[in-house]
């Protein structure tokens, strides 16, 4: 365990069929995340206890707040802006219409501003992912052009020189130095290998002290990470096998909530995980960053 005294909570026990892209909006109190296959975002307030949720047409790999209002999403078929009150999208771009079976997984803004997201095939097959980089003016920027197979965890360090990124099924985590005034990334290096039986590195946050926390898919946890030396300190057990995401939330940024999926799960295995495709929450020992908005 990360914390003896600390106890995981279920906050909202909706059953998303895959759950991932958790981001805490400070200016409202809310946690944002998104059911890919549900095609839906959820917003969860826990001042209130309560969650809305956001119908839209297609699946929907992340949502992020918006600077000036609003949301943007990448989904499969590519970048819109979200209004959060209609549910109505508006086309940015969308890389690859060329790729029926592709579709976006995951992403994360920078401290600039950037959105950054990635791709995966539909059907798990092969690695026609790329990474993309969508910037404060509205252009694309493709950073990894097809090679990946299931994009996915992004971060930054706290001095904002290295960027973390996951491509699940290689079972690591790569570091790039970052150019921040570019958006430039270079270098990489892998600093986090997850071992055999403790599945795979899925969503991922990063801490105030640099360390990272990330959402072991099939390993019923969320792993806490040393990058500088890859030793694992501690983990957080979740009672989900398909632990997906995660993200600091709260008033004091103290909380991490726990996205999950209940993708997958046959009849029989429902009651070793009846909450599977919940929210959780923990408070910790550490604090994250606040979420980056994008300002385009």
């Amino acid at each position: 365990m990360v914390q003896g005294n600390a106890e995981l909570e279920l906050v909202w026990d909706g059953k998303a069929t895959l759950g991932e892209g958790p981001v805490w909006d400070h200016r409202t109190g809310q946690m944002i995340w998104v059911d890919i296959m549900g095609q839906v975002v959820h917003l969860f307030t826990p001042a209130e206890g309560t969650t809305r949720s956001i119908a839209v047409d297609q699946k929907v790999g992340a949502a992020v707040p918006r600077e000036q209002g609003g949301m943007v999403v990448a989904t499969e078929h590519g970048f819109h802006f979200l209004d959060a009150a209609s549910g109505s999208l508006a086309r940015i771009v969308d890389p690859e219409s060329h790729l029926p079976n592709n579709r976006f997984n995951d992403g994360k803004c920078d401290r600039s501003g950037r959105f950054w997201a990635g791709t995966m095939a539909q059907d798990d097959s092969g690695t026609t992912g790329s990474l993309y980089c969508l910037d404060v003016d509205g252009s694309l920027r493709t950073v990894h052009d097809g090679g990946i197979g299931v994009s996915n965890g992004l971060g930054w360090s706290p001095d904002n020189k290295t960027m973390y990124y996951i491509d699940s099924p290689t079972k690591q985590v790569v570091a790039y130095a970052y150019d921040e005034e570019t958006g430039v990334i270079s270098d990489p290096r892998t600093v986090v290998t997850i071992p055999e039986g403790e599945g795979f590195p899925d969503g991922m946050s990063v801490d105030s002290e640099g360390m990272l926390w990330i959402a072991q898919w099939g390993g019923w946890q969320v792993g806490y990470w040393n990058p500088h030396t890859g030793e694992k300190l501690g983990s957080i057990p979740v009672p989900v096998e398909r632990t997906s995401s995660c993200a600091f939330g709260g008033e004091q940024l103290d909380e991490l909530y726990i996205t999950t999926a209940s993708v997958g799960i046959k009849e029989e295995e429902w009651d070793k995980q009846p909450n599977a495709g919940g929210l959780f929450r923990i408070k910790l020992h550490v604090k994250g960053a606040p979420a980056n908005f994008y300002r385009g």
